[in-house]
């Protein structure tokens, strides 16, 4: 078979492109890695280049095996020995084969990022540093910042004590890194580029080497890399640039989105391409993607188009509540599971991992199997067990897994000697860690006494109600002020504030009064409830199971039909984004990719009210649902539009009739709140005592209203 069979004309342009720079601006569902595996192989089948004098970049490992087993299938030759690989997996090869000249041992190791955080926590101890005005992860997070971005601790520019100090501890660590042998992953990629910096005839032999270099996903490289590449390619190699300014996603790991336009003007690149032709998506949500990705500016720009036809509209479902947002995906998976759509490739999309509880909880219930991909579920997550140790301490301080969990963390001094004193003293006595304390003397008796301590202080704080001890935890404990001080530590906060919504919800659903005095049966039965959810239900592999993850892990999949979840402001564009024009530019690339995994079929859905704090927010609808073209959505609820509300005679819900509001009400009617004011009633459903109506108050928003208790008269 010819290699070039069956490419489209760009892609067989983008193949075929001489040997000069080159950036392929491929959208999503184009066949970029078609286009880069076919590239390498057409090189080496015309013999331009031979597999071994050939330089390709990737991001993942996964990538990197995919390209090579195309590869094999296209050429007869041996791909082992190719030069394709990561960033970190190329530099590490580089310094393995100069190791002399990079000034490390042949033998050196590479820590991980758990080996890092205990190669600083024991630099800290060595010096006898306060760990708790300069926190590991902090130090950690801080030298690798210095070191992506190409600086050396002689070189970071230090304006007040607290950084000279941070300065000193980074110098202090590379020398202890050093003498250990030791690299980090920050370190492989700037070592190597040190390396071929100051020795020329090193840097000369790679340059006539790899003539041509080729990198994908190169919208996700960080400046150091990309000043990596340029000092590969300038002595006269070709780079063949790869990817989707629309598609940078990860700032917040050093991504510069910028590094195309730079290297578009730097190298003077000529053959820009643009790969526009979908090969995953139906057109109504093409045309979705592009009307939202054309509100950011500085785009180097492109148009996705299918010559697969229109397919579904889009649909759109507004919610009153999270839950009921859950309750109508539950629905909606079981109705798209009847018609023979495999869960599999169903995928429920979220911005934040703290909106996977509510989402895991209605599954749960509705024995519905599914996978959080990517991640943990959410009572499974590190924050969530942490909280839940406080908890289970509280409910009963014998329970010796809960105390070795978090009695020294967040971290308050108490190390392995005095635990070691600890668990031998409970052993003499029998009893549990916790009452063993008073028999631990010295120093590491005094800070377990006062670990005790704390213990008792939350546990007379048992009789609050479930949702305020849970909160009371949270900030008692210390483990807000953790996460506050970590420099990504927003998502677990969020998880924490989930966990309070979760504790409401779960009294609002199942709760129970305890007698006077006694300890709230709700922790008990929460407890346990925590428990069942984290420990069953979880599908197994190969299972046909729902997929949820977050819209960064969604990045490079597709599915047939995909859920978006809390399209409000605030939540997707995130509310740390509203301030500032590059953190909204790439929420709004955030939502194409989003909508560019679906295939078939597209929901979007938000909930006028969340839960947040354990407090209910009243939100507005995402500003993306309002930057896609009205004909190509379908609303599955009536909504509010910018000139008012606009309600139908008969209402519908699918394919369901809402109920008309007793009491002499109606749909459609203007209505006067003594809180709210003048409204009008769009919505309805229950009955009896558990009627309830859904007004537009027009300035003070969509409200649910209980008519056994709501005062409405007719306007």
């Amino acid at each position: 078979m010819n290699l070039l069979d069956g490419l489209n004309e760009p892609q067989l342009s983008a193949v075929t492109l001489p040997p000069q720079h080159a950036l392929i601006l491929a959208g999503a569902g184009s066949g970029k890695t078609r286009v880069l595996t076919t590239r390498i192989a057409w090189l080496i089948s015309t013999g331009q280049v031979s597999p071994q004098s050939l330089l390709a970049v990737t991001f993942t490992n996964k990538a990197a095996k995919e390209m090579l087993t195309r590869l094999s299938a296209m050429l007869p030759i041996n791909v082992k020995g190719m030069w394709i690989g990561t960033f970190h997996g190329l530099c590490n090869r580089l310094l393995r084969a100069h190791h002399r000249d990079a000034g490390l041992p042949q033998l050196f190791q590479i820590l991980d990022s758990a080996d890092q955080l205990s190669a600083v926590k024991r630099l800290l101890k060595s010096l006898n540093i306060d760990d708790e005005k300069f926190p590991p992860r902090e130090l950690t997070w801080f030298i690798n910042a210095q070191k992506e971005a190409g600086l050396r601790a002689n070189a970071v520019e230090a304006w007040d004590d607290f950084t000279k100090k941070r300065v000193e501890l980074y110098a202090a660590y590379e020398a202890q890194c050093q003498r250990e042998g030791v690299v980090d992953f920050a370190e492989l990629l700037l070592r190597c580029y040190e390396l071929l910096e100051r020795n020329e005839p090193l840097r000369r032999h790679y340059q006539e080497r790899f003539r041509h270099i080729l990198v994908d996903e190169f919208q996700d490289t960080n400046k150091l890399q990309y000043r990596w590449l340029k000092l590969l390619a300038s002595g006269g190699g070709s780079l063949f640039c790869v990817g989707d300014d629309d598609q940078s996603i990860y700032a917040f790991r050093g991504a510069d989105v910028g590094n195309m336009r730079d290297f578009e003007r730097e190298f003077r690149v000529t053959n820009l391409i643009r790969l526009e032709q979908n090969y995953r998506s139906h057109g109504n949500i093409l045309d979705a993607a592009n009307a939202i990705i054309r509100n950011n500016p500085q785009r180097l720009g492109k148009n996705l188009w299918t010559a697969a036809g229109s397919g579904e509209p889009i649909r759109v479902y507004e919610s009153y509540s999270d839950g009921d947002e859950a309750r109508f995906i539950v629905e909606e998976v079981k109705a798209l599971s009847r018609d023979g759509h495999a869960r599999a490739e169903i995928a429920l999309l979220y911005r934040s991992n703290a909106q996977s509880r509510a989402l895991e909880h209605a599954l749960f219930n509705a024995g519905i199997p599914y996978r959080v991909y990517g991640g943990l579920r959410f009572f499974e997550r590190a924050e969530i067990k942490h909280a839940l140790a406080y908890l289970r301490l509280i409910a009963n301080e014998n329970d010796d897994t809960a105390f070795s969990r978090v009695v020294n963390f967040p971290t308050r001094g108490i190390g392995a000697r005095s635990i070691e004193q600890l668990s031998d003293a409970a052993r003499g006595a029998g009893g549990s860690l916790y009452s063993a304390i008073p028999h631990v003397a010295g120093a590491g008796g005094a800070k377990l006494g006062a670990f005790a301590a704390l213990i008792v202080k939350l546990r007379e704080a048992a009789q609050l109600p479930l949702p305020e001890l849970v909160e009371h935890v949270l900030d008692l404990s210390g483990l807000r002020t953790h996460y506050q001080n970590e420099k990504e530590g927003q998502e677990r906060l969020e998880n924490l504030d989930e966990l309070v919504n979760a504790a409401s919800s779960f009294v609002a659903e199942e709760g129970t009064v305890s007698a006077e005095g006694e300890l709230s049966s709700d922790l008990a039965s929460f407890l346990a409830h925590a428990s069942l959810e984290a420990g069953e239900h979880q599908a197994g592999e190969g299972d046909d199971a729902l997929q949820l993850m977050t819209v960064h892990s969604a990045k490079g999949l597709e599915f047939n039909i995909v859920f978006i979840c809390g399209l409000e402001e605030g939540l997707f564009p995130h509310e740390n984004s509203l301030n500032e024009d590059k953190g909204l530019e790439e929420e709004r690339r955030l939502m194409y990719v989003a909508v560019t995994r679906a295939r078939q079929r597209l929901y979007l859905c938000f909930a006028q009210t969340r839960m947040l704090h354990g407090q209910t927010r009243y939100n507005l609808p995402s500003r993306f649902i309002d930057e896609i073209p009205a004909d190509l959505l379908k609303h599955l609820t009536a909504r509010a539009g910018k000139a008012g509300y606009a309600v139908s005679p008969e209402p519908t819900f699918g394919s369901a009739s809402r109920p008309q509001p007793k009491g002499g009400l109606r749909i459609g009617q203007s209505v006067m709140h003594a809180k709210f004011g003048l409204g009008v009633i769009v919505n309805a459903e229950g009955s009896g005592n558990d009627a309830r109506v859904q007004v537009h108050f027009g300035s003070a928003g969509i409200k649910w209203l209980a008519l056994a208790v709501a005062k409405l008269e007719p306007a």
